[in-house]
């Protein structure tokens, strides 16, 4: 079946962006392999008018609206090879299925690269957390973390100063330099050189960093950076360009969201250097109807 759009990833971006022309009443598919970013939370904050909910339900309710419309459908599967063919594009998923589009939405995110400290993976996304403005109200007013993982943790510890008392974590990899030592003294911010040896929880709600040499540090929960690399290969396959940020690639895309490919266009994590539910659902709305305004006038 030949479609007008096919959506990859079906998370926050992806179903904003297919809510467009499904209901422009285009015919619509999105291939989904079920694994959003953000499935290690266990709640969504930040998100006007579903502060507090679960990233699960948020999606399912999604999910419903989107197939209220007759045109649009769903699958589930890993999209593994997208080309050029004819007049649009074809999509192979991992179970053999192929389908045929004449424009592409590529909303497939990000995958976190998460530091090697023993512990750290078992409590992502709960107690060991990425962004502040999606997680800090919970665990502010106490002792915080930052982990560093790059250049980018000075800065990260300086805005999460606002939520709590913050140690800096060298972790053996990092040591200020002068005029980091006087930000860090300005914005009340301790630091610790040692490596991390191991993440522990405390049975009482926080984190209990051991640290080499023997000593340990509590704290209500631990920030850090993680690099990311693209959960989907399509972008590269198809020839887009991308942008390099401090914290890994993204998918370059103008106002519109279309990236250098034309009829392809990029939402989501994957194609923003800035990550946030809100930032997604934004730019997968924009995505959506540049790709159905592009069915239109050409």
């Amino acid at each position: 079946m030949q479609y007008d759009v096919i959506v990859i990833g079906g998370s926050f971006a992806g179903l904003s962006a297919a809510m467009q022309p499904a209901r422009a009443r285009r015919k619509l598919l999105v291939i989904d392999a079920g694994e959003p970013r953000n499935r290690f939370a266990e709640h969504s904050h930040g998100y006007l008018g579903q502060d507090g909910r679960t990233p699960s339900a948020i999606l399912d309710e999604a999910r419903r609206q989107l197939l209220a419309y007759p045109t649009a459908r769903m699958v589930t599967g890993r999209a593994e090879r997208a080309t050029a063919a004819g007049n649009g594009f074809e999509v192979r998923t991992d179970s053999g299925e192929i389908f045929e589009a004449t424009r592409l939405v590529l909303a497939s995110g990000v995958r976190d690269i998460l530091p090697n400290v023993p512990g750290l993976a078992e409590f992502w996304g709960r107690k060991v957390l990425h962004c502040p403005y999606c997680h800090g109200y919970e665990v502010a007013g106490g002792p915080l973390g930052v982990l560093v993982t790059g250049p980018m943790s000075m800065h990260q510890a300086e805005l999460i100063s606002d939520w709590g008392d913050v140690t800096l974590f060298g972790n053996g990899l990092f040591e200020p330099d002068a005029d980091q030592v006087r930000i860090l003294e300005k914005r009340r911010i301790r630091f610790e050189p040692a490596p991390v040896i191991e993440m522990q929880d405390d049975y009482s709600g926080g984190l209990i960093i051991r640290l080499a040499g023997g000593r340990n540090v509590g704290v209500r929960a631990v920030f850090t950076a993680p690099r990311n690399e693209m959960a989907s290969p399509l972008a590269d396959q198809l020839g887009c360009a991308f942008n390099e940020g401090p914290l890994g690639q993204a998918i370059a895309v103008d106002d519109k969201q279309q990236t250098s490919v034309p009829g392809v266009f990029a939402a989501g994590d994957a194609a923003r250097l800035m990550h946030n539910i809100a930032f997604a659902v934004s730019g997968g709305a924009m995505a959506g109807v540049a790709a159905h305004q592009s069915l239109v006038f050409g």
